[in-house]
């Protein structure tokens, strides 16, 4: 008996827990570049990339060749017990990559997560305070420091309690919905008038572009007044770029289009096209605050992952993905703009490089979101062919997170697919 998206459904009800979601009701079963081919044959775009993981599209051949002869040497060993070579190469390569004229080192680990805990961790050692700022409408992982840091409650942390305290939280500078610069910096100056002195707050954590948020993207001055803020404190300053990393907004970390360098930078998803691997790199004085032992994993820096990771970084420079990624944004941001002028329903469109979005609303009112609308649209794409994603605190936003080396015949048939699926709801 052929296997079936619906019989599957049933099995994956019936073994895993509910609370494990599942955007669409289909089960891959393989896939190439930018497609992905479900188990009943049928092909979709994938405009999805596994949530920013695949900026390098899916089974690249350089990648999977990488990986093909890592496997022939060892799989595993636990860094901390045996160390090889390719955790260090990697750690060199994102130390020269993330920006910062100083000296960094970099800690791996496996998930975006425990990336985000750890520079937690190295941030309160580093400064000897317990504090942490966090932002409105944020997304930091799931563990139960990380939901304390994530902005939103329906459906991370709902049903859990208080997650941990000493987290604070800021307004997160966003234009559309009248959140300006001097409103986001007045927030963190209430903080320390009501809630926490400075010299009690270890670091300020904060997406260069929200991910889960919605994807609104910092504004340059709000970015260096946060920097210069935290020098007059002796706060360190954390960009998260588990999402935006790896190329997805036109440079390799989205914290070099903002003006400024944070003192932590975190980073996963994309690093290794598929393979699980994460981490923090920044300020060589600060990673090494923690003693030998106090930071680590027994699976972080999978020398498997590690060597995808490196043949990642050799295919964004072989293929150009930095440039391929402005005009991949470009091309989407015009074909998306397009359906807004014939579409009052549609607020904004707006990106940085390919990590784009379009926000719903009703009646062209932006503080009206259209959750409704949203979600009927990637349903009603999906029965066309393409896989789409929704985020936002209202889950009212569109995101587009196609992989950088899908071609522009691909990228063309779904902005048709999105366009239709305007004409016939919206």
């Amino acid at each position: 008996m052929s296997k079936t998206n619906e019989s599957l459904m049933q099995r994956r009800t019936a073994a895993v827990p509910r609370g494990v979601g599942q955007i669409h009701p289909i089960f891959a079963d393989h896939a190439e570049n930018a497609t992905v081919t479900d188990v009943e044959g049928r092909e979709f775009i994938d405009f999805a990339g596994g949530i920013a993981v695949l900026n390098t599209g899916h089974l690249h051949p350089k990648i999977i060749a990488a990986v093909q002869q890592q496997l022939t040497k060892l799989t595993h060993t636990c860094f901390q017990v045996l160390a090889y070579e390719p955790y260090v190469e990697l750690c060199e390569k994102v130390n020269a990559k993330v920006p910062g004229d100083f000296a960094k080192k970099t800690l791996l680990v496996t998930t975006g997560s425990e990336a985000v805990e750890n520079s937690i961790k190295i941030a309160r050692a580093a400064t000897g305070r317990a504090g942490v700022i966090a932002f409105t409408g944020a997304y930091h992982g799931r563990t139960m420091m990380t939901l304390g840091l994530t902005g939103k409650v329906v459906p991370y942390s709902a049903g859990m309690g208080l997650m941990p305290g000493g987290i604070f939280r800021a307004q997160y500078p966003c234009a559309l919905h009248g959140v300006s610069t001097d409103d986001a910096i007045a927030s963190i100056e209430r903080i320390f008038k009501n809630d926490a002195e400075p010299k009690d707050i270890a670091a300020i954590i904060i997406e260069p572009v929200q991910g889960e948020g919605g994807f609104y993207v910092a504004p340059k001055d709000f970015m260096q007044r946060l920097r210069a803020l935290c020098d007059q404190h002796g706060i360190l300053l954390i960009a998260d770029e588990v999402q935006t990393g790896a190329g997805r907004t036109g440079t390799f970390f989205a914290m070099e289009q903002m003006g400024v360098a944070a003192d932590l930078t975190t980073f996963a998803k994309s690093i290794a096209g598929g393979f699980p691997v994460a981490g923090v790199c920044g300020k060589a004085e600060y990673m090494d605050a923690i003693a030998p032992g106090g930071l680590g994993g027994t699976y972080a820096g999978s020398p498997i992952a590690c060597a995808a990771a490196l043949a990642v970084m050799e295919v964004f420079e072989e293929e150009q993905l930095l440039d391929r990624c402005k005009a991949v944004g470009e091309r989407l941001v015009t074909g998306l703009k397009a359906i807004q002028a014939k579409h009052n329903v549609v607020g904004e469109v707006r990106a940085l490089g390919a990590m784009i979005a379009m926000e719903l609303c009703e009646g062209g009112d932006v503080h009206k979101p259209n959750a409704a609308l949203t979600g009927q649209i990637v349903a009603k794409a999906r029965d066309k062919g393409l896989i789409l994603l929704s985020c936002g605190t209202y889950g009212n936003v569109l995101r587009v997170l196609v992989p950088l080396t899908a071609e522009d015949a691909l990228l063309d048939r779904g902005l048709a697919i999105i366009a239709e699926c305007f004409d016939e709801l919206a």
